[in-house]
């Protein structure tokens, strides 16, 4: 599996902004997927992930309530609506996929996409 992310940016404090996350290369049934994060200096941390019939989302407490993760599958794309954007959102944020059951640490992930940078202004 191939992933593209898209849609990264710079946007103001409380502002909204989209990411997605396009699969291609392989089937995209049955993976579940996910959303990561990178801030400079801080190691990769868990976003969101959604399983392959959009069931069993799961959110960190530092987005729960703000990001909204959401996929479709006849374009085998995933997407990551955030609201009300922080500061401390500003990072590199990455898709990825996997096979099996709800995992929040990154190593349990499989494929990864490049990564696009959020930034958000105070």
């Amino acid at each position: 599996v191939q992933l593209q992310a898209s849609g990264g940016g710079l946007v103001e404090t409380g502002g909204s902004m989209r990411l997605s996350c396009e699969a291609s290369g392989r089937t995209f049934s049955g993976y579940r997927m996910g959303w990561f994060r990178q801030a400079p200096g801080k190691e990769r941390e868990f976003v969101a992930t959604i399983g392959w019939n959009s069931g069993s989302t799961v959110y960190s407490d530092s987005v729960k309530g703000r990001f909204t993760i959401s996929r479709d599958n006849a374009k085998n794309t995933m997407y990551l609506q955030m609201n009300s954007l922080q500061p401390e959102d500003t990072a590199v944020y990455y898709c990825t996929a996997k096979l099996g059951p709800v995992k929040m640490n990154w190593r349990e992930y499989t494929y990864w996409g490049q990564g696009t940078q959020v930034t958000v202004s105070s």
